[in-house]
């Protein structure tokens, strides 16, 4: 039986009269390419999502179907991104927040509570932060399928403009074939230049 993450956090709000109870988890920290993509996930008070859980257990089609379902059924949901310029302007920490701040923005309201998967995140005000939220909290589960299926299908279409990178199949992490296309061709406009390996003065950007 699939594993469904608890409604406990969200359960205590709403039993204090908070219904807009907001999940935000990221996706895309350690890769070397691509942007930071986050998204905020509210659901329906009492509502439960079967299957719904850490975006890392579960398959790839697993992950899409249950996309179309939080999509489809909860009451509300946004995502935002932080670009690779922004990585590299900011720091991967600070340009993460700014996504989830641009997610938590585009939502139809003011959340009455965020929950937040990891640590702390300053810049989002009064929150809840929850190690292993994703695990932890179904709307924070629902965030992570849908940050991790936005930027999958983004590095995809990455992929068709720099097929040599195999950031279909990578994602935009440091694979073997990833470095070893790094080292061929050097780093393309949507790699992290302020990453090891890639900020090295022997490899040229490519435009």
């Amino acid at each position: 039986m699939a594993r469904t993450a608890p409604t406990d956090y969200e359960r205590e709000a709403w039993d204090r009269g908070l219904d807009r109870v907001v999940g935000v988890d990221e996706a895309g920290c350690g890769p070397l390419a691509g942007p930071v993509v986050a998204a905020a996930v509210a659901l329906r008070p009492g509502q439960t999502l079967e299957g719904v859980y850490d975006s890392k257990a579960l398959s790839r089609k697993q992950r899409e179907e249950l996309a179309r379902v939080i999509r489809d059924r909860v009451l509300a949901f946004s995502v935002a991104a932080a670009s690779t310029r922004e990585i590299d302007r900011f720091n991967i920490r600070r340009a993460t927040a700014l996504a989830m701040c641009r997610a938590v923005g585009r939502l139809p309201f003011e959340p009455d509570l965020l929950l937040v998967d990891g640590r702390s995140v300053p810049a989002l005000g009064e929150h809840t932060a929850i190690v292993k939220g994703d695990q932890l909290s179904l709307s924070i589960a629902c965030a992570s399928i849908l940050s991790k299926t936005v930027r999958d299908r983004l590095m995809e279409r990455l992929s068709s403009r720099y097929p040599a990178y195999g950031w279909d199949e990578n994602k935009g992490y440091g694979t073997g074939r990833h470095l070893a296309a790094i080292r061929e061709h050097g780093p393309t406009p949507h790699h992290r230049c302020t990453w090891a390996p890639i900020a090295q003065p022997e490899l040229p950007l490519e435009v």
